[in-house]
């Protein structure tokens, strides 16, 4: 897999995979089109791209991260103009219409 620079200055959505280091603590929030619950941190990763990972955690458990803590990813990469870059879908998907994705901490997967 390409890195994620790389992948930034291509044409997205695309899948990546990248590890990183946690740099926020996890914010909570309602999807405004899905109307799930997400969990959402900032991270920097090994490639040194600072990113935002979204999470849908009524798909997927909530990931129990911190500051600091290193973690590996597998989700889509998109650019939100108000936000930057950042990857969502790192979980299963139920209707198996999207790749699933997954986010590892600890020796732990979440998905």
């Amino acid at each position: 897999m390409s890195s994620l620079i790389a992948a930034l200055a291509g044409p997205l959505p695309v899948e990546v995979d990248f590890s990183g280091t946690v740099s926020s603590a996890p914010r909570y929030f309602m999807g405004t089109i899905t109307h799930a619950r997400h969990e959402a941190f900032d991270c920097r990763t090994d490639d040194g791209v600072s990113l935002e990972v979204v999470d849908n955690v009524d798909l997927a458990p909530p990931v129990p991260v911190g500051p600091g803590d290193r973690i590996a990813v597998r989700g889509e990469l998109v650019v939100d103009p108000g936000r930057g870059p950042l990857v969502h879908w790192t979980h299963h998907d139920p209707a198996l219409r999207h790749p699933g994705g997954w986010i590892d901490l600890d020796g732990r997967r979440y998905a």
